[in-house]
């Protein structure tokens, strides 16, 4: 089994202010749907609380913080599942099943490498 990080990007979002009621339960939906291959996943703020960390001059060098993402996209990363699934075809599948696949976002699938 390989484990698969699911990006989700779409419209961003502050959930301090709207909870979108009516994907509250299509979320719910694929969750119980994926629940045999989800091994995790969150929401994730509005990209107004990000911020943004370099290192200038290497390793012990100045640390930069800058508010906000780092590039200005009309989709933002909203959130993210980790799914464990048999291959690549699976995945995909179940990425298909994510509400923001359908709904004007887009799904980004990636394996995840794993050290020892």
């Amino acid at each position: 089994m390989t484990t698969y990080l699911a990006l989700i990007y779409s419209k961003d979002m502050d959930w301090d202010e709207s909870r979108p009621a009516d994907m509250s339960g299509d979320y719910a939906e694929f969750g119980q749907a994926a629940a045999a291959v989800l091994r995790g996943g969150n929401a994730l703020h509005s990209t107004a609380t990000a911020t943004t960390v370099r290192v200038q001059g290497g390793k012990g060098g100045d640390v930069l913080t800058t508010d906000g993402p780092y590039a200005e996209t009309k989709e933002a990363l909203t959130g993210y599942y980790l799914l464990e699934c048999a291959d690549l075809e699976e995945a995909v599948k179940t990425a298909a099943m994510i509400p923001a696949a359908w709904s004007g976002g887009v799904i980004e699938i990636r394996p995840v490498v794993t050290f020892a």
